[in-house]
């Protein structure tokens, strides 16, 4: 049950990073665009671990092909999730894209894995979905119910699931390292693109800029930096849980880490709320937590 520990650890980490995705889209960066750029960029700098590591070439033009299908749908969807937490509450939009991978990712790998699950399995399917609908039901002073952030994190989420299994087929044939490494840097492809949006060359420009007021933008570079090594750390443990186990289960796992997520935002919220602050309405917290035990069940039935 190694995978199912690296998962735990990997998801709980996660739960840290999202947050602090959403404490920097709302507060330091002005558009997902621009934190895409930085957050998928830095990628090319997984090809520095080769005189550390010694991973191998990749075979043929299809595992280049499938490598960079992996790198490109990982960086895509960091890029909607952005967007999507972006427009929505952290606490709604992450556990929604979660399922999406959730179901993608059983999808996928039944069709080009072989990968099958049983009754109890495909059950937890059911409670996934149910529990997503549930997170739709978002009430706060922007919205009220399902909005285009939603769809933006199931896009998200498609695309992740997508990233997972491709990554799987290249872990069963390829050792570890030489696998993650070249998928990883495959996702800097995603900042090369979006180099292409004017939001983004403009941030090389040099002006004169008053001193930064709020906590977030006088510390932004800091809590950049930490939230992707944060990151980099989850990546790794999560993705050596899905080259050891089934990517369908270890993504299914992803409900621990939207429990957590939900325990730290509401403390933040009620501790330190000029730092970082969700809506929350009473009704809003039953539904969560129901929808949250949903979450935690369709898990568990994965791992049964």
């Amino acid at each position: 049950m190694l995978w199912f520990i690296l998962a735990i650890i990997g998801y709980a980490l996660l739960a840290v990073v999202m947050i602090l995705d959403k404490f920097i889209v709302s507060n330091s960066v002005s558009k997902p665009i621009v934190y895409t750029f930085y957050s998928t960029i830095i990628m090319f700098g997984a090809l520095l671990a080769w005189p550390i590591i010694g991973f191998d070439i990749l075979h043929g033009g299809f595992d280049w092909s499938v490598a960079l299908l992996a790198g490109l749908s990982f960086g895509f969807g960091m890029w909607a999730l952005y967007i999507a937490i972006k427009k929505g509450e952290a606490t709604h939009i992450n556990p929604f894209a979660g399922a999406f991978v959730t179901i993608g990712s059983y999808v996928f790998a039944s069709m080009f894995l072989g990968e099958s699950l049983g009754m109890i399995q495909q059950v937890g399917i059911v409670v996934l979905i149910t529990a997503s609908i549930l997170l739709s039901a978002e009430k706060s002073k922007k919205h009220n119910g399902f909005h285009s952030g939603f769809v933006w994190a199931a896009v998200s989420g498609l695309c992740f699931a997508v990233s997972h299994t491709t990554s799987k087929y290249l872990y069963d044939i390829y050792p570890f390292w030489t696998a993650f490494i070249w998928t990883r840097a495959f996702v800097g492809s995603v900042g090369i693109i979006t180099l292409f949006s004017p939001a983004v060359w403009k941030t090389f420009m040099t002006k004169n800029k008053k001193p930064a007021k709020t906590y977030a933008k006088r510390h932004a570079i800091g809590i950049m930096f930490s939230n992707k090594l944060l990151g980099v750390v989850s990546v790794v443990f999560i993705q050596y849980a899905i080259a050891i186990g089934s990517v369908t289960m270890v993504n299914a796992l992803a409900g621990f880490q939207f429990v957590l997520m939900f325990i730290f935002v509401y403390l933040l919220t009620k501790l330190t709320p000029k730092l970082f602050k969700e809506y929350f309405t009473k009704r809003e917290i039953r539904v969560q937590i129901i929808a949250l035990f949903f979450v935690l069940v369709g898990s568990f039935l994965f791992v049964i």
